[in-house]
């Protein structure tokens, strides 16, 4: 599973990093998210949907391989 963040469309709420900080983690110059990880780790897939769940925005999606 790909993990597809659209940095134009978050507002640095950190809802993301608060679910998966190994996956996401924010940019200090302008607190969008940023990718720490382009694949889901397998022990993380909970965690990232849940993320994708809660994003205000959004910006974050995810899609098969």
């Amino acid at each position: 599973m790909k993990i597809i963040a659209d940095a134009g469309r978050c507002i640095g709420a950190g809802q993301c990093v608060m679910a998966a900080d190994s996956v996401f983690d924010q940019s200090p110059a302008t607190g969008e998210v940023m990718l720490l990880a382009a694949r889901v780790p397998a022990d993380e897939v909970d965690a990232v949907l849940e993320a994708v769940s809660t994003c205000p925005t959004g910006a974050l999606s995810t899609a098969e391989d």
